[in-house]
């Protein structure tokens, strides 16, 4: 498609010297631009839509080849990859050797911090200001934080930081009222009430459209009259009623239309002047531009493709429901069952498949908020107090609260179950969302039993032991990928021998890498070589003596799993077989490099040498 204003050629200079009514062409063009490539390629679309304008403010105001602008979490960073150079490089967004879905300073001099996870904009930023001061630069650091991100801990230190210390930078809340899924707790609240304050928004644009169609002549003078009262009333009524940010010490600007692009380029250049640390307050619209992302923002946050006419999600006949559709229906389930079950999630109860639970059981129900520390130490004092509690949290967000689940409940021994979504490689978006790490940090957890569940009839069994039966904390591990299904008896406790046809090796796995080793043990077979095969689903607790019994024939062993090598699955069986005098030679297969950028699964697999055909190699070579 052709645009009028958007290439490849567009900088600072070019959109500083555009007109209001450009401004706006661009605004429609990025739009289309996103919608289209999203649509292609999936990605996160209701975030990205919302900031279009905030963007092109941005960018008319200061220069991205020499301040520095910081996105929180960064799913609403594609405008500005549009605009800082990357426009050529677009239509590979979220694939293999492609551009990605967040700010990387490997792909770009302009992104700044390298992104993924919430609540870090601030902290980065003011890492930048102060090396700034320390060097004399006048750089202008800007961080940009979502509403969502603020309901984080690690944003309200860096704000009480910020404030302390009076270094000169800007914070723009990009408030849109939701993270994924609907914001809450007390800032939420409290950001409604400065939004209640400013209903002006809707009437503003209501007031000016109609002055502007229906009185072409005065209706300007009399919008630009009206606005002249509105600041002075707005301004009395902040002065009486400061923000939290006032309170602990930011300059607050505030609330602004986030999609009138004249009114924030003249706000930015106002507050690009003020020497001290400025929170300037933007609202905006998650899904602008889009009815169907508008209507819907939780449903369009993370999109895989879908047909732009329509919003539909395009799905091959072939693709089955996956882990968090099976948790969904079996944690309502158990819920039924168990009346002393609660349910906790960090703002995301729809990715964790809880959505079905809160609404049934809704007084068992907890959303923290982008908060894992809290969610965990909230479950700590629950189990304690005779409640069952199920954390469903991502395995790559649940590394930021490593300290809680040691101290608040792993010591204690309280019965808090973890449920770790979207373990093993997750696709497109790249290194920061892969969970390639909670084995090695669950091991080496006191007191907690792991599970790495293979196919739902596992997963079933394990989340149903944990719950019922288990009186300590215990962690269950899967995939982001769909079913796969091992035909053979389903002990959780043991470990399981998926073929056993000679003693010329032994493979031993957990998880879903399991259909990849189904292969190799096939190739391996096809080249006359005999083995046997073992599937863990408890590895901690390790039925060790049991493992040591299957294999004590075979010549070598190889273990596989998807996730680091480094304290992982592989390097424990290896130390326990060793420690029980097995002396045949033991090699582990696993991730060594983490920093897995996006692209399918399978290319990850790949990537990293954990595909079939490539294990089938390496087996062969140790064995001969």
């Amino acid at each position: 498609m052709e645009y009028k204003i958007l290439n490849s050629d567009i900088h600072n200079a070019d959109l500083s010297k555009l007109s209001d009514d450009e401004r706006l062409i661009l605004c429609d063009e990025l739009r289309n631009k996103i919608l289209d490539v999203v649509s292609k390629n999936g990605g996160h679309l209701a975030s990205n839509l919302g900031v279009v304008e905030l963007t092109v403010a941005l960018l008319s105001v200061f220069d991205y080849k020499k301040d520095q602008l910081v996105f929180d979490v960064g799913h609403q960073a594609y405008a500005y990859k549009l605009l800082t150079g990357r426009y050529d490089r677009f239509d590979t967004l979220r694939t293999k050797d492609g551009i990605s879905g967040f700010p990387r300073i490997a792909e770009s001099e302009y992104d700044h911090f390298d992104t993924g996870h919430s609540a870090t904009a601030i902290s980065a930023a003011l890492g930048y200001a102060r090396a700034n001061k320390i060097d004399q630069s006048d750089k202008t650091v800007i961080a940009i934080i979502g509403d969502g991100a603020m309901t984080g801990g690690p944003a309200y230190e860096a704000m009480n930081d910020l404030a302390h210390s009076k270094e000169k930078m800007i914070v723009i809340l990009n408030d849109n009222e939701m993270s994924i899924n609907k914001n809450v707790g007390g800032l939420s609240n409290h950001m409604s009430k400065i939004r209640m304050s400013s209903k002006y928004l809707d009437a503003k644009h209501n007031t000016e459209n109609f002055l502007t169609k229906k009185m072409p002549t005065f209706g300007k003078p009399i919008i630009t009259f009206m606005l002249a009262i509105k600041d002075f009333f707005r301004f009395v009524l902040y002065r009486k009623k400061p923000t939290i940010f006032e309170n602990i010490g930011l300059v607050y600007y505030g609330p602004i239309d986030g999609h009138d692009v004249k009114q924030m380029i003249e706000t930015l250049n106002a507050v690009k002047k003020v020497n001290a640390p400025v929170l300037l307050h933007v609202c905006t619209k998650k899904g602008m531009g889009y009815r169907y992302a508008e209507s819907n923002p939780s449903d369009y946050h993370g999109v895989s493709p879908f047909d732009l006419s329509t919003g539909v999600a395009k799905k091959s006949p072939d693709v089955i429901k996956s882990f968090t559709d099976y948790f969904s229906k079996k944690i309502v389930e158990i819920g039924s069952a168990n009346k002393d079950v609660v349910a906790i999630c960090a703002a995301m109860s729809s990715g964790t498949g809880l959505d079905d639970f809160a609404k049934k059981f809704e007084d068992r129900f907890f959303d923290c908020g982008i908060a894992e520390e809290h969610c965990v130490t909230l479950a700590g004092g629950m189990a304690l107090a005779g409640k069952v509690p199920v954390v469903a949290i991502y395995s790559t967000f649940l590394q930021r609260a490593y300290d809680q689940i040691l101290e608040d409940v792993c010591f204690m021994n309280n019965h808090v179950v973890f449920c770790l979504d979207r373990a093993g490689f997750v696709g497109a978006d790249g290194h920061t969302h892969n969970g390639l790490f909670d084995i090695s940090y669950m091991l080496a957890m006191p007191q907690l039993t792991c599970f790495v569940p293979t196919d739902y009839e596992d997963f079933g069994l394990c989340l149903d032991y944990s719950v019922n039966t288990l009186k300590g904390p215990a962690s269950i591990r899967y995939s982001k990928s769909s079913e796969y299904r091992m035909e053979i008896d389903h002990d959780i406790h043991k470990p399981r021998m998926i073929s056993d046809i000679g003693s010329d090796y032994a493979i031993i796995t957990c998880g879903t890498i399991q259909r990849e080793v189904d292969k190799v043990v096939q190739n391996l077979s096809n080249k006359g070589l005999k083995g046997k095969c073992i599937n863990i689903c408890q590895i901690k607790p390790c039925p060790t003596d049991e493992v040591l019994d299957l294999i004590k024939d075979c010549k070598i062993v190889f273990t596989v799993e998807e996730g680091i090598l480094h304290g992982g699955f592989g390097s424990m069986i290896r130390n326990e077989l060793i420690d029980k005098k097995f002396y045949s030679p033991i090699h582990t297969f696993g991730i060594k490099d983490s920093n897995v950028h996006c692209g399918t699964i399978d290319e990850q697999l790949k990537a990293t040498g954990l595909d079939a055909d490539a294990l089938t190699t390496s087996f062969l070579n140790l064995i001969n």
